[in-house]
Protein backbone atom coordinates (compact mmCIF):
# COMPACT_ATOMS: atom_id res chain seq x y z
CA UNK A 1 0.00 0.00 0.00
CA UNK A 2 1.09 3.78 -0.72
CA UNK A 3 -0.01 6.28 0.31
CA UNK A 4 1.30 10.14 0.95
CA UNK A 5 -0.79 13.01 3.27
CA UNK A 6 0.03 16.55 4.77
CA UNK A 7 -1.46 18.30 7.63
CA UNK A 8 -1.09 21.94 9.07
CA UNK A 9 -0.24 22.14 12.51
CA UNK A 10 -0.72 25.24 14.50
CA UNK A 11 2.77 25.28 16.26
CA UNK A 12 6.05 25.89 14.65
CA UNK A 13 8.55 23.77 13.14
CA UNK A 14 10.87 23.70 16.21
CA UNK A 15 7.63 22.87 18.39
CA UNK A 16 6.29 19.78 16.05
CA UNK A 17 9.79 18.11 15.54
CA UNK A 18 9.88 18.11 19.55
CA UNK A 19 6.55 16.72 19.68
CA UNK A 20 7.20 14.40 16.68
CA UNK A 21 10.44 12.99 18.41
CA UNK A 22 8.78 12.77 21.70
CA UNK A 23 8.06 9.29 23.11
CA UNK A 24 5.48 10.13 26.08
CA UNK A 25 3.44 12.34 23.91
CA UNK A 26 3.84 9.71 20.80
CA UNK A 27 2.11 7.19 23.20
CA UNK A 28 -0.33 9.00 24.42
CA UNK A 29 -1.65 10.24 20.90
CA UNK A 30 -1.78 6.74 18.97
CA UNK A 31 -5.05 4.73 19.47
CA UNK A 32 -4.61 1.56 21.49
CA UNK A 33 -0.78 2.47 22.07
CA UNK A 34 1.10 0.87 25.66
CA UNK A 35 5.01 0.87 24.73
CA UNK A 36 6.59 3.59 23.01
CA UNK A 37 10.42 3.17 24.29
CA UNK A 38 13.51 4.42 23.07
CA UNK A 39 15.70 1.21 23.20
CA UNK A 40 18.88 2.58 21.37
CA UNK A 41 19.55 5.30 19.39
CA UNK A 42 16.85 6.36 16.71
CA UNK A 43 15.39 3.10 17.53
CA UNK A 44 11.79 2.58 19.44
CA UNK A 45 10.03 -0.28 20.58
CA UNK A 46 6.29 -0.29 20.04
CA UNK A 47 2.94 -1.97 21.80
CA UNK A 48 -0.60 -1.46 19.92
CA UNK A 49 -3.79 -3.02 20.62
CA UNK A 50 -6.03 -2.63 17.54
CA UNK A 51 -9.27 -4.20 16.36
CA UNK A 52 -10.31 -3.60 12.55
CA UNK A 53 -13.07 -5.25 12.10
CA UNK A 54 -13.17 -8.88 13.51
CA UNK A 55 -9.62 -8.86 14.13
CA UNK A 56 -8.50 -8.03 17.32
CA UNK A 57 -4.21 -8.22 17.91
CA UNK A 58 -1.80 -6.95 20.03
CA UNK A 59 1.15 -5.83 17.71
CA UNK A 60 4.98 -5.25 18.69
CA UNK A 61 7.72 -4.06 16.92
CA UNK A 62 10.00 -1.31 16.03
CA UNK A 63 10.77 1.52 14.50
CA UNK A 64 14.57 2.85 13.17
CA UNK A 65 14.56 6.44 12.65
CA UNK A 66 17.39 7.12 9.55
CA UNK A 67 18.57 10.59 7.22
CA UNK A 68 17.51 12.62 10.91
CA UNK A 69 17.97 16.53 9.49
CA UNK A 70 16.40 18.15 12.03
CA UNK A 71 13.92 20.33 12.40
CA UNK A 72 12.78 19.22 8.50
CA UNK A 73 12.60 15.51 8.21
CA UNK A 74 13.47 11.74 8.70
CA UNK A 75 13.07 8.40 7.73
CA UNK A 76 11.17 5.82 9.26
CA UNK A 77 11.17 1.80 8.59
CA UNK A 78 8.81 -0.36 10.74
CA UNK A 79 7.78 -3.51 11.50
CA UNK A 80 5.55 -4.82 13.27
CA UNK A 81 4.14 -8.47 14.40
CA UNK A 82 0.56 -9.14 15.82
CA UNK A 83 0.28 -13.32 15.48
CA UNK A 84 -1.89 -15.13 14.11
CA UNK A 85 -3.57 -11.42 13.30
CA UNK A 86 -1.10 -10.60 10.35
CA UNK A 87 1.79 -8.03 10.28
CA UNK A 88 3.13 -5.15 8.55
CA UNK A 89 6.16 -3.14 7.57
CA UNK A 90 7.12 -0.45 5.58
CA UNK A 91 8.91 2.89 5.37
CA UNK A 92 8.25 6.16 5.47
CA UNK A 93 9.58 10.20 4.73
CA UNK A 94 8.77 12.23 6.85
CA UNK A 95 9.11 15.99 6.22
CA UNK A 96 8.17 19.40 8.66
CA UNK A 97 7.55 22.76 6.14
CA UNK A 98 7.17 26.29 7.45
CA UNK A 99 3.43 27.45 6.93
CA UNK A 100 1.29 30.40 7.24
CA UNK A 101 -0.64 29.04 10.45
CA UNK A 102 2.96 27.18 11.80
CA UNK A 103 4.16 24.22 10.27
CA UNK A 104 3.00 21.77 7.74
CA UNK A 105 3.61 17.81 7.85
CA UNK A 106 4.07 15.81 4.74
CA UNK A 107 4.64 12.42 4.33
CA UNK A 108 4.93 9.26 2.26
CA UNK A 109 4.28 5.64 3.16
CA UNK A 110 5.12 2.28 1.27
CA UNK A 111 3.93 -0.61 3.68
CA UNK A 112 2.73 -4.23 3.75
CA UNK A 113 0.65 -6.24 5.66
CA UNK A 114 -0.01 -9.92 5.88
CA UNK A 115 -2.26 -12.72 7.87
CA UNK A 116 -5.46 -12.20 8.77
CA UNK A 117 -5.50 -8.26 8.29
CA UNK A 118 -4.31 -8.54 4.76
CA UNK A 119 -7.76 -11.07 3.75
CA UNK A 120 -10.00 -8.41 5.44
CA UNK A 121 -9.88 -6.18 2.06
CA UNK A 122 -8.49 -2.89 1.31
CA UNK A 123 -11.76 -0.95 1.75
CA UNK A 124 -12.26 -1.88 5.21
CA UNK A 125 -8.43 -2.07 6.19
CA UNK A 126 -8.31 2.03 4.14
CA UNK A 127 -11.58 2.64 6.29
CA UNK A 128 -9.63 1.91 9.89
CA UNK A 129 -6.62 3.46 9.16
CA UNK A 130 -8.48 6.39 7.93
CA UNK A 131 -10.00 6.28 11.33
CA UNK A 132 -7.09 5.73 13.42
CA UNK A 133 -5.45 8.51 11.26
CA UNK A 134 -7.85 10.78 12.56
CA UNK A 135 -7.71 9.74 16.45
CA UNK A 136 -4.02 10.11 16.37
CA UNK A 137 -4.09 13.68 15.16
CA UNK A 138 -7.07 14.95 17.39
CA UNK A 139 -4.75 13.86 19.83
CA UNK A 140 -1.64 15.13 18.41
CA UNK A 141 -3.23 18.67 18.19
CA UNK A 142 -4.91 18.37 21.25
CA UNK A 143 -1.18 17.42 22.69
CA UNK A 144 0.60 20.26 20.98
CA UNK A 145 -1.92 23.04 22.23
CA UNK A 146 -1.87 21.79 25.50
CA UNK A 147 2.21 22.05 25.44
CA UNK A 148 2.31 25.14 23.83
CA UNK A 149 -1.05 27.31 25.09
CA UNK A 150 0.46 30.37 24.73
CA UNK A 151 1.48 30.03 20.68
CA UNK A 152 -0.38 32.37 18.58
CA UNK A 153 -0.60 29.83 15.77
CA UNK A 154 -1.62 26.88 18.02
CA UNK A 155 -4.44 29.44 18.65
CA UNK A 156 -5.81 30.65 15.49
CA UNK A 157 -8.02 27.96 14.96
CA UNK A 158 -11.06 27.35 17.42
CA UNK A 159 -11.35 23.37 17.48
CA UNK A 160 -14.81 23.57 15.77
CA UNK A 161 -12.78 25.29 12.86
CA UNK A 162 -9.58 22.84 12.86
CA UNK A 163 -7.58 22.96 9.40
CA UNK A 164 -8.59 20.48 6.99
CA UNK A 165 -6.18 17.41 5.81
CA UNK A 166 -5.30 16.54 2.60
CA UNK A 167 -5.45 12.37 3.24
CA UNK A 168 -4.46 10.63 6.36
CA UNK A 169 -1.77 9.43 7.37
CA UNK A 170 -1.48 5.79 7.27
CA UNK A 171 -2.23 3.70 10.20
CA UNK A 172 1.09 1.69 10.31
CA UNK A 173 3.34 4.84 10.60
CA UNK A 174 1.64 5.84 13.61
CA UNK A 175 0.99 2.26 14.65
CA UNK A 176 4.81 1.79 14.54
CA UNK A 177 6.12 5.19 15.16
CA UNK A 178 3.79 4.96 15.32
CA UNK A 179 3.44 0.01 15.33
CA UNK A 180 0.52 2.54 12.16
CA UNK A 181 -2.96 5.12 13.25
CA UNK A 182 0.47 6.67 10.70
CA UNK A 183 0.02 6.94 10.86
CA UNK A 184 -0.50 7.98 11.51
CA UNK A 185 2.83 8.65 11.79
CA UNK A 186 2.23 6.53 10.98
CA UNK A 187 -2.38 1.43 8.96
CA UNK A 188 0.72 4.60 10.51
CA UNK A 189 1.62 9.06 12.23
Amino acid sequence: MDMQGQRVLHVTQAQAWDALNDPEILKSCIPGCDKFELTEANIYKVGVAIKIGPVSAKFTGKVTLSDIQAPNSYALNFEAQGGVAGFGKGESQVSLHPHAEGCELKYTVHSTVGGKLAQLGQRLIDGAAKSLAEDFFKRFDESLQAKYPGNEAANALSPTEAAPTSGSVPTWIWLALLVGAGAVWYLVR
